[in-house]
Parts: C-alpha cells; structure tokens; sequence
C-alpha cells in the first residue's frame, strides 16, 4: 500500500472514518465553488467517490490520496493522480488534482501535496507527462500548477460542466530537468 511523506502532510489511502470529514469539506459552497457545476455533495456522494477512487487505484497502480496533517492526524482533503475522462479531448493523460478543506488554504499545504504526488509520477510510476485542469477564474490552482512547473496547454470548455478551463502540462523531461 503507497503512503507518501512530507514534512507536514501523509498521504494514504482511505479509511471509513475518512468518509464524514471529506462530507464536510464536500458540502462547503466555497470548497466546491469551481468543481464543475458548482454543487456541494452529501455524505453518500462522498462515500461513493472515495469508493471509486479506491477502485482507480486498485485498477491503474494510483489514485487520489487522502491528505492527512502530520501533527495533528487531522483529514485535509485529498491530492492525487486521476485520469481525466471527463475531458476526452486531452486524453491520454493523467491528471495531478487536489481538494483540500478551507480551514487548510493558504498555507502552501496543497502544493507540498501535490508535489510529492507528481515526484510519485514520474519517478514510481514513469509517467511520461501529467496534467493539470482549473476552471478560468481559479487562480489559486493556476498558481499551485506553475509552482509544480507546468506550462499552459490550452484552454477548452469541460463538457462535464460547461465551465471554461485552463489544462496545463508537464512532461516527465521537464519534470527530470527542472529538478536536477
């Protein structure tokens, strides 16, 4: 079973007591503000998700961590490796995302995640590229993905919202070059 460490965050896999904090950070409006509709999910939502999220890594060897405060043991949300099915124009590729309650922003948490997450890509797994997708207007996202050195692909419409997103990229070479 894969756990990831940093100097303030474990990442792991999910645990049944993880299902009602992830709820609650699923039912904030400003969490879920530029998830694709907009809609906040409930318990059972939440449930389900972690469940498949499960059964991804299961299926492809990765999948959404849960993201869990080192000191504290506290739930913060997740961060991890997804295919972006809901995006089939930049298929194939592997998405690097995060969700992390509001109680956690601002304090570089979500890029130390997905930093760790993205070094576990290219360096575990050998993916050749990774991708990143923000709705136009989530800035903070857009500043994580040029903090984890990825560049502007191209900007479309998510048919799973209708909302205008940004993808951004980063290839295994850039990864390999930027970190030497």
């Amino acid at each position: 079973m894969v756990t990831l460490e940093t100097s303030r965050l474990v990442l792991r896999r999910w645990r049944e007591d993880d299902v009602a904090p992830m709820a609650a950070i699923h039912a904030d409006p400003e969490v879920m503000r530029w998830i694709r509709d907009g809609s906040v999910r409930d318990e059972q939502q939440t449930r389900s998700g972690i469940q498949a999220w499960e059964s991804e890594w299961d299926a492809r060897g990765f999948g959404l961590f849960a993201v869990e405060i080192r000191s504290t043991g506290e739930l913060a949300g997740f961060t991890g490796l997804s295919v972006p099915a809901y995006l089939p124009e930049v298929l194939p590729a592997v998405e690097v995302g995060w969700r992390l309650g509001r109680s956690h922003w601002g304090q570089g948490l979500a890029t130390e995640a997905a930093a760790a997450v993205v070094r576990f890509g290219f360096e575990e797994r050998r993916l050749e590229r990774i991708v990143s997708v923000a709705q136009v207007g989530n800035d903070a996202s857009e500043r994580i993905m040029t903090k984890l050195g990825m560049r502007p692909l191209r900007e479309t419409v998510s048919p799973s919202g209708g909302r205008r997103v940004r993808v951004f990229a980063l290839s295994s070479h850039e990864y390999v070059t930027t970190t030497r």
